[in-house]
């Protein structure tokens, strides 16, 4: 492919934080040049004046395999919300279920200008996940779940689960020229056992995975991870030899000075979910002080049960809002969060080099905005309008490796008609297993 996007206002993250007025050439899946007046021979042409182009919004904590349970799991904390309703759930996934779960998640995320996702995923039919990223178009990094130790109903053996994780990555890591990729998801300390997680270090180290988890999202789980274990969860982490740069914890609320000097100096990325720490009442991660010591945080929307959103605007919003009241008004500015929503969210994949900034080199993943709408105007500032007032029916096109994945607001490789049909029968044969 050979395209000139002409005429747009450019947010181009990159690390000046240009905004420009001008033309972006892509060639193949690789931005080729970004400036004024650009022109290339036999290049396709299109005119987006009026329109704002963003790098591709990224995602870090998200659970494809539970946006089938959205509004099941309502007003209830952390731990009995696991227990009570999302293991079961999880436990309960048909490969039909799960698939079209995947394709809720992603029909959602890809349609609010997300262009790439780290998800958790399920204990089992995890081909399906990966058969729906590479279907969807989006550049993924998933996992299957894995948990061998404590009362949860589909722990598995630890030799068995490290194997089939092992198979899975075979299968799919690197896939679709790298698009697809494979991330270590262990679920969280309380449900992983001491041979777990030396088998995923081995595994992390082997091909140079990222690592997904959870720590420190609730006071209970806090406690019961220091009975457990002795430490608490960045101090454990450290401990055990995992932490590195490759280290992707989502929550971060209940961590302790010295945990929040580790997450400095072993480079480990937190992982910032406001709208499921609100809704779960899990606490408020203390995000301006991380940033204040350069500590990378990105955005996720987690799961659709504790969320009821995937829409990362949402999370975008909250998370330049919450923080105020305590850390002071200016705190968190709107520059931050949508660094976080961007070039944060590419360094926690490990892909700052190839994603979360429009500059050449770098892979075409574009999110298309229009913001010449009433709920905008009127505005002197682009990204104070793309944190503040932005919603997701403001994105018109998606592009993602070159490939155009949105256009005019509708995914290009779904029906979402048939999907919400087949999810609200998918929905009902789960929820009567419960």
């Amino acid at each position: 492919m050979n395209l000139l996007l002409k005429n747009a206002t450019i947010v181009t993250q990159n690390p000046q934080r240009e905004i420009l007025t001008g033309d972006i050439h892509i060639q193949g899946n690789v931005i080729k040049e970004v400036g004024e007046n650009l022109s290339v021979e036999e290049a396709e042409v299109l005119d987006l004046s009026g329109k704002v182009i963003l790098p591709g919004l990224v995602q870090t904590h998200v659970h494809l395999c539970q946006a089938l349970f959205r509004n099941l799991a309502d007003d209830l904390e952390l731990l009995d919300w696991l227990s009570q309703y999302i293991w079961p759930l999880e436990n309960s996934h048909t490969e039909a279920s799960l698939r079209v779960s995947a394709q809720l998640g992603l029909t959602e995320m890809l349609k609010s200008g997300v262009t790439s996702i780290l998800d958790m995923g399920a204990a089992r039919h995890m081909d399906v996940v990966f058969e729906e990223m590479v279907r969807a178009g989006i550049r993924g990094y998933s996992g299957k779940v894995m948990m061998d130790y404590g009362d949860q109903p589909y722990k598995e053996d630890t030799r068995e689960v490290l194997e089939s994780t092992e198979e899975l990555i075979r299968r799919w890591h690197g896939t679709e020229n790298g698009r697809v990729q494979y991330a270590l998801a262990p679920r969280f300390v309380l449900t992983c056992s001491d041979a777990l997680w030396e088998g995923v270090q081995g595994l992390s180290r082997e091909y140079d995975l990222i690592i997904h988890t959870h720590a420190s999202e609730n006071r209970s789980e806090l406690e019961l991870v220091r009975e457990q274990t002795g430490y608490r969860n960045v101090e454990f982490f450290v401990k055990r030899g995992l932490a590195t740069s490759r280290l992707n914890l989502a929550h971060c609320i209940w961590l302790s000075e010295e945990e929040i000097d580790f997450l400095e100096t072993y480079r480990i990325n937190v992982l910032h979910c406001p709208a499921a720490n609100l809704k779960l009442g899990s606490g408020f991660a203390p995000v301006p002080r991380y940033l204040e010591r350069g500590i990378n945080v990105s955005l996720g929307s987690d799961g659709a049960p504790c969320n009821n959103n995937l829409d990362i605007f949402i999370d975008m919003r909250l998370a330049a809002l919450i923080h105020k009241p305590k850390f002071g008004v200016t705190a968190i500015n709107a520059q931050q969060v949508l660094d976080m929503a961007t070039i944060n969210g590419a360094i926690s994949l490990q892909l700052e080099d190839k994603i979360g900034s429009i500059e050449p080199g770098k892979f075409a993943d574009l999110t298309i905005l229009n913001l010449d709408k009433v709920h905008h105007t009127p505005a002197d500032n682009v990204v104070s309008q793309i944190v503040y007032s932005a919603q997701s029916r403001d994105v018109v096109h998606v592009m993602v490796d070159g490939k155009w994945v949105v256009q005019n607001g509708t995914p290009t490789a779904y029906d979402e008609e048939a999907i919400v049909n087949n999810a609200r029968q998918e929905c009902e044969a789960l929820v009567t297993l419960l």
